[in-house]
This record gives structure tokens, C-alpha cells and sequence, in this order.
């Protein structure tokens, strides 16, 4: 458990769960870091559910707070800030990816999203290791 977390009023751990990331705005800030690389608050800002600004702080303060992002200044523009994600983050990508299957039995999607969900179910395992490695190398390079 990340030091900064706030003490939990149950031990669920569904309660726990959701207390960090149950919300419809996290999990598509961490949808956005897994599985699109973003890493700016700019391109946050720029998906199609259109977060709200200060919503967006909120949220990236909170999964910072809870250790499954880092910040550090942006080299190209110190008065920005990359969020990058820790292992705890990436631990979140069965999570997200069995979201995404359950949702896919029950929803329409697009090409592209039918494609992503057929990976996540016939190649989960070289998927999560792709992402691993990207996000490994955008460490390294910060």
C-alpha cells in the first residue's frame, strides 16, 4: 500500500478497489496511460469522453497519491508535468482488460476497439508484455 494512501473506512477489498480507482474518470485516465501511452495532462484532455479540467487534476493527484502514477517535470516544458505509470499502475492492466472483455459480450464497438479486444482475448499475456516494455523504455528515457 502507497504511503500517501488514506486510511480505508473498511477492509473490503472490493471497498478498497474501488476507493481507488471505481470511479468513471480514473479508470479511463488509466485506460489512456495502459493502453494509448498518453502521458501529458494535454492528451488526457484530448479523448473523446472530454474530462473536465479540474476533474482530470483530481484524478491524477489521487492515482499519484496512491502510488500507481508518478509525475515528474516534462524536460521539453518544465512547466508541465509526464505521469508516468509504476508496476502497481501497470498491475491494473487484467483489471482494465477484463473490463473490456465483459463489456465487449454487451456493447457495440467499432473496428478498432473489436480488434483490441480480440488481442486481449487470444494474446493478453504478449499485449501486456508490449506494454510493459513501452512503458519501461519512456521510464528510461525520462
Amino acid at each position: 500500500m502507497s504511503k500517501t494512501a488514506k486510511k480505508r473506512l473498511s477492509n473490503c477489498a472490493v471497498v478498497y478497489g474501488l476507493d481507488i480507482f471505481g470511479d468513471r474518470w480514473t479508470m479511463l485516465v488509466l485506460r489512456d496511460m495502459i493502453l494509448h501511452g498518453k502521458r501529458r495532462y494535454g492528451e488526457f484532455l484530448e479523448s473523446e469522453e472530454g474530462i473536465a479540467t479540474n476533474i482530470l487534476a483530481d484524478r491524477l493527484k489521487r492515482l499519484a497519491a496512491e502510488g500507481l502514477v508518478t509525475v515528474s517535470r516534462d524536460p521539453d516544458n518544465r512547466r508541465s508535468n509526464i505521469y508516468t505509470l509504476t508496476e502497481e499502475g501497470l498491475s491494473l492492466m487484467p483489471v482494465l482488460f477484463e473490463i473490456m472483455n465483459w463489456s465487449a459480450n454487451y456493447c457495440e464497438l467499432n473496428e478498432r476497439r473489436t480488434l483490441l479486444v480480440k488481442r486481449i482475448r487470444e494474446d493478453r499475456e504478449g499485449l501486456m508484455a508490449e506494454i510493459r516494455a513501452r512503458e519501461a523504455a519512456l521510464r528510461n528515457a525520462a
